[in-house]
C-alpha cells in the first residue's frame, strides 16, 4: 500500500514537472498603427481553415490589446507546442469585426496576419502561410496593413 501510495505521488510529481515545460508563451507585438482609436484584437488560431475569420468566431485564443505610442503588445501563455498563425485587426470602432469598404472587399481598418507583409487577390491569407512552430517561448512582430 505504501509504495502504491509513493509511486502515485512519483507519478503526480512527475506530470505537474512536464506539463509546465511543455508550455511556452507567445508574445505578439503590432506597431505603426496609423492611430490610436480603439482597440488591437489578436487572435491565435491552431488548426487549418481557421483564417480568413473576419467576425473573429474561429480563433483558439483571443486577447485585446491598448494601444500606446501607436503600438501594443499582448502575450499568450500556458500554450503547448504546436502550429499557430495569428489574425490581427486594429478594431477602431470596438465593434470586433473587419469591417468593409464601401462596393470593396478592402477592409476599412488595418489588419495583419503572422508572415504576412501585404495581402491580395493573388495572396490571400490562409493558415498554411501565416502559420508557426511553437515549440519555445517566442516573440512574433505581426505588421498592420491598411488598404
Amino acid at each position: 500500500m505504501e509504495k502504491t501510495l509513493i509511486l502515485g505521488l512519483v507519478l503526480f510529481v512527475a506530470s505537474i514537472f512536464n506539463t509546465t515545460t511543455d508550455s511556452h508563451s507567445l508574445t505578439v507585438k503590432v506597431a505603426d498603427l496609423q492611430n490610436s482609436k480603439g482597440t488591437v484584437l489578436v487572435a491565435l488560431y491552431n488548426r487549418d481553415g481557421t483564417i480568413p475569420d473576419e467576425h473573429f468566431k474561429d480563433y483558439y485564443k483571443k486577447k485585446i490589446g491598448e494601444i500606446v505610442d501607436g503600438k501594443t503588445e499582448v502575450t499568450f501563455n500556458n500554450l503547448p507546442q504546436g502550429t499557430y498563425a495569428i489574425s490581427i485587426l486594429h478594431d477602431e470602432n470596438n465593434n470586433g469585426k473587419v469591417d468593409k469598404k464601401f462596393m470593396l472587399p478592402l477592409p476599412k481598418e488595418g489588419v495583419g496576419f503572422s508572415n504576412y507583409d501585404d495581402f491580395g487577390l493573388s495572396n490571400r491569407p490562409n493558415f498554411k502561410k501565416a502559420s508557426f512552430n511553437l515549440s519555445k517561448d517566442t516573440v512574433v512582430e505581426v505588421k498592420i496593413i491598411y488598404k
